[in-house]
C-alpha cells in the first residue's frame, strides 16, 4: 500500500457552484442549463430526461418551477403520438442557454484569476 501524498497548492484547484436566486430561492442553475441544452441536443424533454438519467416528472417540474419564478417558457412543447412528441427551446430559452454559458464562462475565469493569486499568496 503506497503512502499518503500531503498535497501542495499545485494540487489544489478551486470549485464553485454557481446560481441565480429570486428572493433567496434558487431558480436557475448549472442543472436546469444542462436540461435545456439535453433539450436542444436531443429534441424533446423525455429524451434530455433520459439523457441525463433524470425522471421526465422532475425534468419537466424543475423547468415549470423556474418558468413559473422567472415569469417565461423556456420551451414549447409539442405532444406526441405514435412517433412521439418534441421539444424545442423557445427565443427566450436559447437566450437562458446561451447567455447562462457565457455568464459561467466569466465567473470561471474571474475564479480561476483569484485562485491564481491565492495560490501565489500561500506559496509565499
Amino acid at each position: 500500500m503506497s503512502a499518503k501524498k500531503t498535497a501542495t497548492p499545485q494540487d489544489i484547484t478551486p470549485g464553485i457552484r454557481l446560481w441565480i436566486s429570486l428572493h433567496g430561492d434558487g431558480v436557475f442553475g448549472h442543472g436546469k442549463w444542462q436540461l435545456l441544452d439535453a433539450v436542444h441536443r436531443k429534441g424533446s424533454l423525455r429524451a434530455a430526461a433520459d439523457w441525463l438519467g433524470i425522471s421526465y416528472r422532475k425534468a419537466w417540474g424543475d423547468l415549470r418551477k423556474a418558468e413559473r419564478a422567472l415569469g417565461i417558457h423556456f420551451l414549447e412543447r409539442h405532444r406526441g403520438g405514435i412517433s412521439g412528441g418534441e421539444s424545442n427551446l423557445t427565443e427566450e430559452g436559447r437566450k437562458w442557454h446561451r447567455e447562462y454559458a457565457r455568464f459561467q464562462d466569466e465567473m470561471d475565469a474571474e475564479v480561476a484569476r483569484a485562485f491564481a493569486r491565492f495560490r501565489g499568496r500561500m506559496e509565499q
